[in-house]
């Protein structure tokens, strides 16, 4: 008999509060994961490797609101359950992986400040991991017999063979400076150089001594030096997820294009020759930004080379090696199961209080069918967030019928919903079994 599953009030108004503004939320993933199993047993085996000291690299690929941000939260879930520090941020305008005018520091920037780690899950973590880092080297000095300077760089050799290495002992050293004798500022100063949050070379020299900047041309290093850092501090490894890829098919400037593209090709071959041990790279994007012959990634030859998939998996086949995951559309009965999901959210999981019954469901599947077609469960954004809104209208004017709110008179008969309902008995138990 499976115990019964509890969802806290928090969680539940997280949720749905996140669902129907069509976004995803930050906690309370499990509660409505449907599917993907294929897809999460791969990332999981990355997440394994980067943690055993390996490196990865993946580019996930599915269209418009077909649950690729939902796919790389739930990967992020994964990670920090393997003990890696996750960092996580999406591209836009201003945060590209290569610029010329800060770009590329902000994307570093925004990733570190959303630095997470299994207690620190929802961010801000970077504290918390050099306070760790520092408290571990003070315990060591007197047993080493050392000043815990000596210590620190001890402890940090790994990094200062990388450029900038240097430095980073130097701002960590800092850090310890200012916690000893009450400096805040100092601290604040240090975690501020790592978050890659100085514009000149000149400010970090004079609030730390240091040379050097995280800054454009240099973030692919700040982010294996951060790796190697973690790692240091105890934590099994780093795990950069980046979404929103597409706005780098959308730069207009074939030039400034291109050099994206090879940041990304850096990336690839820096995990081939497993230089930056311990760290892994999950990329989201749309199939044009990969496809897109004069602008994806596949416009650039070299990079084409590497991540072209297997042309033997053709005919429903699907191989899940290579660097490239594409997310499959769900079938309906999965969306039907994450629809229950979602009613068992808004009834606190008691059965007694859900909102419709499953007829009602089936109906609402075959009126967005009737409106969108089958992008209503190719791209289920759209019919997730309707249907969150059909059931919050319910609950607020209790009473009302939900067939005065849907025109049932479209509801299939016969052969579809039998197929339907013979799909969703055959898989409901195996999909609902599916948790992080």
């Amino acid at each position: 008999m499976k115990a019964p599953i509890t969802l806290r009030p928090a969680d539940r108004g997280a949720i749905l509060r996140a669902l129907a503004a069509g976004a995803v939320p930050r906690t309370g993933l499990q509660h409505i994961q449907v599917g993907r199993l294929a897809e999460i047993t791969a990332l999981r085996r990355d997440i394994e490797h980067v943690a055993g000291g390996g490196s990865s690299f993946r580019l996930v690929i599915g269209e418009y609101g077909a649950g690729k941000t939902f796919f790389l939260s739930l990967v992020r879930i994964v990670a920090l359950e393997h003990r890696l520090v996750t960092a996580h941020a999406d591209l836009g305008p201003y945060r590209r992986l290569h610029g010329t005018s800060g770009q590329a520091r902000t994307l570093y920037a925004e990733a570190v400040r959303n630095l997470a780690t299994r207690t620190a899950p929802d961010g801000g973590a970077l504290g918390r991991i050099v306070e760790r880092f520092v408290t571990d080297a003070m315990k060591e000095a007197p047993t080493a017999g050392l000043p815990v300077e000596d210590v620190i760089d001890s402890k940090l050799a790994p990094i200062q063979e990388q450029a900038g290495g240097y430095d980073y002992a130097a701002v960590l050293k800092a850090y310890w400076a200012g916690s000893q004798k009450g400096n805040e500022a100092l601290k604040a100063a240090a975690l501020r150089w790592l978050r890659g949050e100085y514009t000149t070379r000149s400010e970090a020299r004079e609030a730390l001594g240091v040379r050097s900047i995280i800054e454009d041309a240099n973030i692919l290093d700040a982010f294996k030096s951060l790796a190697r850092f973690v790692r240091v501090a105890g934590y099994a490894g780093l795990f950069v997820i980046l979404d929103e890829l597409v706005n780098l098919y959308r730069i207009q400037n074939p030039l400034a294009r291109g050099q994206n593209l090879e940041q990304i090709l850096s990336m690839v071959n820096d995990v081939m020759q497993r230089d930056g041990a311990g760290i892994g790279f999950v990329l989201g994007g749309t199939p044009d930004f990969l496809q897109d012959p004069r602008r994806g990634v596949f416009s650039y030859p070299a990079l084409r080379s590497r991540l072209e998939e297997n042309s033997f998996a053709r005919v429903g086949l699907v191989d899940l090696s290579g660097p490239v995951i594409r997310l499959p559309t769900l079938a309906p009965e999965e969306l039907f199961v994450l629809l229950s999901q979602i009613r068992s959210v808004f009834s606190g999981y008691d059965p007694s209080k859900h909102l419709v019954p499953d007829q009602a469901i089936m109906a609402f599947m075959a009126d967005c069918r009737d409106r969108i077609g089958d992008a209503y469960f190719r791209t289920p954004r759209s019919t997730v967030r309707r249907f969150v809104q059909l059931l919050s209208l319910l609950e607020q004017n209790p009473g009302t019928d939900w067939q005065t709110l849907l025109d049932t008179s479209q509801m299939p008969q016969g052969a579809d919903d039998g197929a339907v309902s013979h799909g969703v008995i055959a898989l409901h138990d195996d999909l609902t079994s599916i948790r992080i």
